[in-house]
């Protein structure tokens, strides 16, 4: 594909459309897509638009969040690196401030009665969007399949699916495992032309497992949701919640739904949740230790191989290892729906998710309005002084 030449735009304009999008992006990453394409293909004409889809469909190969790449990306190619830095930090920043503020007064050790209300009712909603969006993931990883092809996929889904509820932290290690595999099996056919990738993965795998030992624990976490994660920003939640929860306390189960519900309900990408995890482990300062580390990876692969997109999207073995890897993190989202219920102490928490559940698989309906009603929900029976989960 000829590239059309760079647009030269101004950093003020770059700020201020991505900041707009940063603002006003709910709803997660198909909505994030939908507003970059509007602007940069639709309105101002600086990408056309086959260069915008196939960026898209590269950043989908790339772990990490792909939104957040395709920001990054679509401001470098129309103000350079400078660009990417401005509009990345524009599209990232207003939906962070405003989930650490949020984080600030919900995750406080007494917050106000109507606040746990509030955090109650939408933590207790979070399991059913968490279920919706894995449930969705895996009728989309299975459609069209047939045969081995088929078999594996379903196999990656329900084994990390399993490990996500036995092994917790080391989740991450069954999703590169997955991709490895399937890469293996693409190899054995008649076009592969050769095992090198096949042997390249497995140093990621190496990497995984020894990084934890290397890096403080807050740190590693954050760099698995930011580096390490395939499948997009519901998978986040198991890799979180294994070491936010379970391995180091930094926060109970009642408290992480609430930290997922506020990354549901803010702009923004939904990645800046781990914001909320690292405010629960260490204060203002480690959400934000936290979201420069879950980022940077999107800052560095996108600024140093954006040129590079074309090729990655056609490349037959990204594909194939992204084939084993997004079934497994699929698998990982079911099996962190059934995590999460553990959260659910209260029996009108309970009769919140199943409502939830309800009308995000039967209706359809937005997840930010049923997070927010369940909100309402929780601040009413707060109000009513009814029972509320234990901080």
């Amino acid at each position: 594909m000829q590239r059309r030449p760079a647009p030269r735009v101004a950093l003020r304009t770059v700020l201020r459309e991505w900041g707009r999008i940063g603002c006003v992006g709910f709803g997660g990453p198909p909505v994030h897509v939908a507003l970059l394409r509007e602007l940069c293909v639709e309105r101002r004409g600086w990408l056309d638009d086959e260069e915008f889809t196939d960026a898209n469909a590269a950043c989908g190969l790339l772990p990490g969040p792909a939104s957040t790449q395709l920001a990054i990306f679509c401001a470098q190619r129309v103000a350079g690196l400078r660009g990417a830095v401005v509009g990345g930090l524009a599209f990232i920043l207003p939906g962070l401030v405003l989930l650490l503020a949020l984080a600030a007064v919900s995750l406080q050790d007494a917050p106000p009665e109507v606040v746990r209300g509030l955090a109650a009712g939408a933590g207790a909603a979070v399991v059913a969007v968490v279920l919706d969006a894995g449930i969705g993931l895996a009728r989309s990883a299975i459609a069209g399949l047939t045969g081995s092809r088929l078999v594996r996929t379903v196999a990656y889904v329900t084994v990390t699916a399993v490990a996500t509820n036995v092994v917790g932290p080391w989740v991450v290690l069954v999703l590169l495992g997955c991709g490895v595999v399937e890469l293996a099996a693409r190899d054995a056919l008649p076009w592969s032309g050769g095992g090198a990738a096949t042997v390249a993965a497995p140093a990621l795998i190496a990497l995984a497992a020894t990084g934890a030992a290397a890096l403080p624990a807050l740190a590693w976490t954050a760099f698995k949701v930011g580096a390490l994660s395939y499948g997009g920003g519901f998978v986040i939640i198991p890799l979180m919640q294994a070491d936010a929860v379970d391995a180091y306390g930094w926060m109970t189960q009642q408290e992480f739904l609430n930290a997922v519900a506020l990354g549901q309900i803010t702009p923004g990408p939904v990645v800046q949740t781990v914001a909320g995890v690292g405010y629960a482990a260490a204060g203002v300062g480690g959400g934000l230790l936290a979201a420069l580390i879950a980022f940077l990876p999107s800052f560095l692969i996108v600024g140093a191989g954006s040129g590079r997109f074309e090729t990655l999207r056609r490349s037959v073995r990204a594909r194939a290892f992204l084939d084993g890897a997004g079934p497994a993190a699929v698998g990982a989202i079911l099996g962190a729906a059934v995590i999460l219920v553990d959260g659910i102490s209260e029996t009108w928490q309970a009769l919140v998710a199943v409502v939830a559940a309800i009308v995000l698989l039967r209706f359809g309906r937005g997840v930010v309005v049923v997070l927010l009603a369940a909100a309402l929900a929780g601040a009413a029976v707060a109000l009513g002084g009814g029972p509320l989960p234990p901080l």
